[in-house]
């Protein structure tokens, strides 16, 4: 990497870390709160001033940013065993909060995105594992499944994106073209049942190109502007996640609760 590359690494994993959550917690306060506000609608965007539409796509800056958190953990964590138990036990906590602003909406029947983070670490650990190909390949392959069987947020993407950016982690181009077709994957298929539903309108493609704007700026944030350097206090960000994660879910249910 060229001296002009290293320049711009300015900012260290817990300073993107938190730019990250400072964006997923405005758009997912505007994006839910019209939401629960307003029952029967599915697209929160068709009833958003244009100015929140962009804070809440905003949000989708964060999960490409935890996904390279997830996959970057797996290689630097002193203990994968303990780090795995500690999404699932976090993933766990998480989910009565999750639950508060996604059963007046959705139901039950949804789990929260650390669970996807989980399934996205277990993937990389089966990879890594010293079983046959076939092996490695058929429990990866489960991992993606078990997200779509209980509906986490990012379901298989989320696992793909993860366990890619592992596996090209050391080759930047095939990471960039990979993370590139997940991408389109993930916003073709959103696409394809929209033309089945007769949903596809200029608005429909206009937040689909937000969507893959904002995915697209948490990739850069990572490889362009992160130097992959802990911060200052290493301990308080290793925990800021996963304590803010349910809090902002609960912060997000008392907005709405308490203001009119």
């Amino acid at each position: 990497m060229d001296n002009r590359s290293d320049k711009l690494k300015v900012l260290d994993r817990d300073t993107v870390k938190y730019i990250a959550i400072f964006f997923m917690f405005w758009g997912h306060l505007f994006a839910w709160l019209t939401l629960m506000r307003e029952p029967g609608i599915s697209d929160p965007y068709s009833v958003m001033p244009l100015w929140q539409n962009i804070i809440s796509h905003s949000s989708l800056l964060c999960p490409p940013v935890m996904f390279f958190m997830i996959a970057d953990g797996y290689k630097y964590t002193r203990d994968r065993k303990k780090y795995a138990l500690r999404l699932l036990i976090f993933a766990c906590i998480t989910q009565p909060f999750d639950w508060l602003v996604w059963v007046p909406v959705n139901g039950w029947r949804t789990a929260n995105v650390i669970f996807t983070l989980f399934f996205g670490l277990l993937a990389i650990m089966a990879w890594e594992s010293g079983l046959k190909k076939w092996q490695r390949v058929l429990l990866v392959i489960l991992c993606c499944g078990t997200t779509l069987l209980i509906a986490s947020d990012w379901e298989i993407f989320g696992v793909l994106f993860i366990f890619f950016l592992h596996l090209y982690r050391e080759r930047p181009k095939k990471r960039l073209i990979a993370y590139l077709i997940i991408l389109a994957l993930w916003k073709g298929l959103a696409f394809f049942w929209q033309i089945l539903g007769g949903t596809l309108d200029g608005a429909a493609v206009f937040n689909g190109v937000m969507d893959i704007l904002f995915v697209m700026l948490g990739y850069i944030l990572m490889t362009v502007f992160c130097s992959g350097k802990k911060g200052k206090h290493p301990l308080f960000g290793k925990w800021f996640f996963y304590v803010f994660y349910p809090l902002h879910y609960l912060i997000i249910w008392l907005v709405f609760v308490l203001v009119p």
